[in-house]
């Protein structure tokens, strides 16, 4: 007979794949463990019995072997075996997409879908505009492409992954692949911020120093800032990735997220997480505190010269090269950091609302940044149209 201790073992095998839905709850409730290993009071499947209760010489295991109870591991990788599914790998993970709302994942993808195709139609059209346009080769607009550059970086990483979870139910990935995911991420997120500071003092120059704009900011010199913010924001999130590789995962390695989120990564390690919750702070701090107080002290400078500017005619032209930029900067920095503080002590809610939060910050703005400068932005607005005419 199966003592309690026993029963419970086996159940904590099985538990997770019932749980997941990967196993039908039927006859595993009645799981016993005989003299030989696992048995069903019920029924198990011919594939199970064979590995269970092995014939010496056909299977080239002894049958001392056998599995046990106090196997728990390979008593769920023989369960998977026999119902045609994989075994667990310790070097994957899966992304569940979003619980709760599994029904809908093929309802869901197509918005994710649109706003892709969208994103990275408009993103496309603006970095060819201005890359044709000999007129547009000024700080302003480089600044823009590498703007566009991030986002599309950004959506790149994480929609065609979603996209495979909902439409084909590919929810594996390695774990040097996610780790991979997080670190990009980090580093597109932390150089669009440092790329919307240098965009704040571009228009902080040309509106409170315009004669000396040509000098200040030129297109090498802007080259230089942003090369400067991409090494900055490699330095910074590097260390994000080798505190996760160093951490031990829990045998569930169950992600409820459509992408390796770093905090999610971090819940699953059975280890001190500390470190890694610490680190994950400072660098939101550091990259949007900072940065967004930089923006604000630009802005403020700005405005304390616009208020000054007696022309109606001349307020209104400095206050419109602004507005592009200032709703590029709130979509972001509001998004992101509304989900990471929600995701961080919002306990209450329900799961689904962190990640669609998540994902709606980093396909949304790619989608508007680029109609927001074509609107906002007249030589953009020109040259686009007249790109479409010739069409």
């Amino acid at each position: 007979m199966t003592s309690p201790e026993d029963h419970q073992g086996i159940m904590e095998a099985v538990g997770p794949l019932i749980g997941r839905g990967v196993l039908p709850p039927g006859p595993f409730p009645l799981l016993q463990c005989g003299p030989h290993g696992l048995e069903d009071a019920v029924e198990v499947p011919p594939a199970l019995q064979r590995e269970l209760h092995p014939v010496p010489g056909t299977t080239g295991v002894p049958e001392e072997g056998t599995l046990s109870i106090s196997e728990p591991d390979r008593c769920l990788d023989t369960l998977m075996e026999a119902f045609n599914l994989t075994p667990s790998d310790p070097s994957t993970f899966i992304l569940n997409g979003i619980p709760g709302l599994e029904t809908a994942h093929i309802w869901i993808s197509i918005p994710f879908f649109m706003f892709y195709i969208i994103s990275l139609l408009g993103n496309v059209t603006v970095l060819f505009v201005v890359g044709k346009e000999q007129t547009l080769h000024k700080p302003m607009f480089l600044l823009l492409c590498m703007l566009v550059l991030t986002d599309i970086g950004m959506s790149t990483c994480i929609a065609p992954k979603t996209l495979c979870i909902f439409w084909f139910r590919s929810t594996g990935i390695t774990v040097d692949g996610c780790l991979t995911q997080i670190f990009f991420l980090y580093v597109l997120g932390a150089m669009q911020s440092a790329i919307l500071v240098i965009m704040a003092f571009d228009r902080y120059v040309a509106i409170c120093d315009p004669l000396r704009y040509i000098s200040i900011l030129t297109n090498a010199q802007i080259g230089k800032l942003g090369l400067v913010g991409l090494i900055g924001s490699v330095l910074l999130v590097l260390t994000l990735p080798l505190l996760l590789w160093r951490l031990p995962f829990c045998a569930n390695r169950v992600i409820p997220h459509t992408y390796c989120e770093h905090m999610a990564v971090v819940k699953m390690s059975c280890g001190d997480t500390t470190v890694n919750r610490m680190y994950s702070l400072v660098i939101l701090l550091v990259i949007i505190g900072s940065d967004l107080i930089l923006v604000g002290l630009s802005y403020g400078l700005i405005i304390r010269v616009v208020l000054r500017i007696s022309s109606k005619k001349a307020k209104r032209k400095a206050i419109n090269t602004c507005t592009p930029h200032i709703h590029v900067i709130l979509m972001p920095c509001t998004t992101s950091l509304f989900s990471a503080l929600t995701l961080r002590f919002g306990q209450g809610n329900a799961a689904h609302v962190h990640i669609l939060l998540t994902n709606l910050y980093l396909l949304v703005p790619p989608m508007l940044n680029p109609i927001i400068y074509g609107v906002k932005i007249k030589e953009i607005c020109d040259k686009v149209g007249k790109y479409t005419c010739r069409v």
